[in-house]
């Protein structure tokens, strides 16, 4: 089993960046697919982006891609994601995610994650 903790939501004018942390604690880290969904009110939780156990390959929604980032740093058990020129449609309470899958694998499915974190908000205005 793994635990998970984001940080670094907050609220940022439109055009602006965050950088979201999840901490990772439990279970051997290397072992998991890892993965960032987001869910704004009203709309069901969405794919934002995906990495590796090997952290070679990863996946972004087409809503992100060019300006989402995501990485991870193994020795610290730690996933990143980087968002830039963010949108007031970005609006979402953003959720860490943690599934099996081979060693380059990623995926977008919710279905194939088994290990949640509570979400951090991320507010972006107009």
């Amino acid at each position: 089993q793994v635990q998970l903790v984001e940080s670094g939501g907050g609220s940022v004018q439109n055009g602006g960046s965050l950088r979201l942390s999840c901490a990772a604690s439990g279970r051997i880290f290397s072992s998991y697919v890892m993965g960032w969904f987001r869910q704004a009110p009203g709309k069901e939780r969405e794919f934002v982006a995906s990495i590796s156990r090997s952290g070679t390959s990863t996946h972004l929604a087409d809503s992100v891609k060019g300006r989402f980032t995501i990485s991870r740093d193994t020795a610290k058990n730690m996933v990143y994601l980087q968002m830039n020129s963010l949108k007031p449609e970005d609006t979402a309470v953003y959720y860490c995610a943690a599934g099996s899958g081979s060693y380059y694998a990623v995926d977008y499915r919710p279905a194939a994650f088994d290990y949640w974190g509570q979400g951090t908000q991320v507010t972006i205005s107009s």
